[in-house]
Formats: C-alpha cells, structure tokens, sequence
C-alpha cells in the first residue's frame, strides 16, 4: 500500500508526458510541410548580410533534407510551451498552497510570453546586426559560404540564449519568492549584475559590441523588472499558509 501513491504519481506523470509529446507531434505533422518555407524564412537575415551572389551551402548529402525538418520540430516544440507547461502545472498543482497556486500561473504565463519576445528580439534585431558584422569581418578574397546547419545550430543558439535572458524577471521573482535572497540584496549587487549581464553577452552572443550590448542591457532592464515586481510578493511562512487544496 505505501507504494501506491508513488505509483499514482509516476502514472500521471506518463500521462502529462505523453499528451505534451501527442501535442509536439500533431504541430509537428504540420510544420513538416512547411519545413522548407521555414528555413527560408530563417535564413532571411543571413541572406541579406551576404554578398551578392552568395549563397547557403550545404556540405552533407543529407544535409538539405534533414536540417529543414529539424528547424520545424524545433518550431514545434517551441510552438507547444504552452500546452508543456500547462501539463506541468496541472502535475505539481495538488500539491502547491493556494497563494503558490496565485503565483505560479502569472509566471508560468509571463516566462512564456518573456521566452517569446526574447527570440522575436533576436530574430529582428540582433541577428541581421550580428550577421552583418560577421558577413562584413572576413579577409579580402575570402568568399562567405556558410553551411545550412551550421547555420541553424549558430540561430539556435542565439535564440536560445535570448529567449532564457528574457526570462530574468522570473528567476528574480522566484529567487526572492522562496526566500534565497531578498530584493534589498539584489539591490545592493546592482553593479556586479550589470558587470555579469555584459559578461554573458561576449559569452553568448558574436565578438561584436553591437550585438553584446543588445543581449546586456535588456538583461539589465529585465533585472530591474524584475526587482520591481519581486517587490510586490512577500513570501508567507508555510504554518501560516491556509492547507492545500
């Protein structure tokens, strides 16, 4: 008997699990059709920044058929956070407080929309700067050729690293949320985050100052966003917290 409650959560668990791969898979039946459409709308901006009469390239024979299908599961997955999330909220919701309840769907909400912006911001904004840079930056007589996957391992990455940069307000919510540290704190490091937040620029973005600053300084306002809305909740100790649903 005293597994059984063990095994009611690890049944469960396979069913949010499986309804969060079901959802990925159906967008994912759609995308595919658009796959190539997607990578040419991907590769707008590497297009734009390279020579006339230059080109992507692919370097595999496979390379062409399998890097567009792997951009529209990509698109897939990205395009299912929501219902992911949700899945993970309706898994770990029996056992939260109501005033955890309050605040853990605006954040659920808010982190995905955040993750959303993030990469609108680096699609439109960094990535055409940052290409342009790195097009402009090859030695006289070498001719841009980049490889369609390495290509879209390089976007990846950038949206990728954006889209988690974006979310800073919701780390400083929850860091100062459950006590580890307190807006005052944070407060007080406000030079030393922004010393880190152009640090992580040069580390994830291209050797260019352009598109560093754009990583650092939304990372800064975030955070500043973050210590503003952190303000707001004030974490109750869980004796004087009503029981759980």
């Amino acid at each position: 008997m005293s597994q059984s409650p063990l095994l009611d959560h690890l049944l469960e668990l396979r069913r949010r699990v499986l309804r969060g791969v079901l959802v990925v898979l159906a967008i994912f039946s759609v995308a595919a059709f658009f796959a190539d459409d997607l990578y040419q709308l991907l590769a707008a901006p590497m297009l734009a920044s390279l020579p006339q009469g230059s080109t992507l390239i692919a370097t595999d024979v496979a390379t062409p058929f399998f890097t567009p299908f792997k951009l529209a599961l990509v698109v897939s997955i990205a395009l299912a956070i929501p219902v992911l999330l949700w899945q993970v909220w309706a898994f770990i919701a029996p056992g939260l407080y109501k005033r955890e309840k309050r605040l853990v769907v605006p954040l659920m909400i808010s982190s995905t929309l955040l993750f959303y912006v993030g990469v609108a911001f680096a699609y439109w904004v960094v990535l055409p700067l940052a290409l342009n840079f790195l097009a402009n930056a090859a030695p006289e007589g070498v001719t841009v050729a980049t490889d369609i996957a390495r290509y879209l391992d390089f976007v990846l990455a950038i949206f990728m690293a954006f889209g988690i940069a974006f979310e800073t307000p919701v780390a400083i919510i929850l860091l100062c949320w459950t006590g580890v540290t307190s807006v005052k704190s944070l407060r007080a490091k406000r030079p030393y985050v922004i010393v880190v937040a152009f640090i992580v620029g040069m580390v994830l973005t291209p050797p260019d100052i352009i598109s560093q600053t754009l990583l650092a300084i939304p990372m800064w306002l975030l955070f500043e966003l973050g210590l503003v809305i952190a303000g707001l909740y004030q974490r109750t100790p869980r004796s004087a917290e009503p029981e759980r649903d």
